[in-house]
């Protein structure tokens, strides 16, 4: 990590004093002294994980891996693609919603950036992706081919937007294992504060995001997670998993791992 370095300037404003004509006379005048100071405190450092849809009200979304600093990741998702019967053909899983231990409803999955250095510095997120997904014990250990794929992303927080960071509008595909890839990008000058990179939406959202949310059925009967005191599980269109119909699998659970990474500019 590279060091960071903070320089405080102090800027004195002389005031420009005309000259006394010598043709007048002044008496000797008293003076006294006088003492100025400042205190100098850090920029108040907001905590808690934000409703992206809703980013004034602190959630519950459950524990998650995350960084420390004044510039960090506070939270990153679990994605789960759920379970599926074996098939031949082509297929394009959609991922776990974002479900909450609170009353908040169901959301698209997001990542929670904050940055608190000062003097809006710049950052960038970006995700990678360490393994193809696997199980060690299965006849065919590994889903060639396999691909998570990230769309509909946009950005929220309390500050206004124009401070926000870029987010791609393209769709990213994790199709290279072992690569980096840019999730989003703050400038200098932008980032400050507290921001959630959301992909997908429900329907519930005030910013004009188009709903990726719908609730997932297993032979017609709800999907319940007893992690989230068996909520009904959604499924988020805007984040996929693809797998090749030639692809061979077996009746067991294959994982993977994905690095976040958080990364101040030069």
């Amino acid at each position: 990590m590279k060091k960071k370095r903070f320089t405080s300037t102090l800027f004195l404003l002389f005031l420009g004093l005309t000259p006394l004509s010598p043709l007048h006379t002044y008496a000797e005048e008293d003076n006294v002294e006088g003492n100025a100071a400042i205190e100098l405190t850090e920029i108040p450092d907001e905590q808690g994980i934000r409703d992206p849809e809703n980013p004034g009200t602190i959630v519950d979304p459950g524990p998650s891996p995350s960084t420390e600093g004044r510039l960090r990741i506070d939270f990153v998702p679990q994605l789960n693609f759920g379970q599926y019967a074996i098939t031949d053909k082509d297929m394009t899983y959609p991922v776990n919603a974002q479900l909450f231990k609170d009353s908040t409803k169901p959301r698209g999955n997001f990542v929670q950036v904050s940055d608190y250095r000062g003097g809006q510095q710049g950052w960038t997120l970006q995700v990678r992706q360490e393994s193809q997904f696997r199980n060690e014990t299965a006849k065919n250990p590994e889903l060639n081919g396999a691909v998570i794929s990230f769309d509909k992303s946009w950005v929220n927080s309390t500050r206004d937007q124009s401070e926000a960071p870029i987010v791609s509008k393209e769709i990213i595909r994790l199709s290279n294992i072992g690569e980096t890839y840019n999730l989003a990008d703050a400038k200098q000058g932008t980032g400050f504060g507290t921001w959630s990179i959301s992909f997908g939406a429900s329907a519930d959202n005030k910013n004009s995001i188009a709903s990726t949310l719908s609730p997932r059925l297993l032979k017609d009967q709800p999907v319940l997670d007893p992690a989230f005191g068996n909520q009904q599980v959604h499924e988020n269109s805007a984040i996929t998993l693809s797998v090749p119909g030639a692809t061979k699998r077996d009746p067991v659970p294959y994982s993977t791992v994905l690095t976040w990474i958080i990364a101040e500019l030069p």
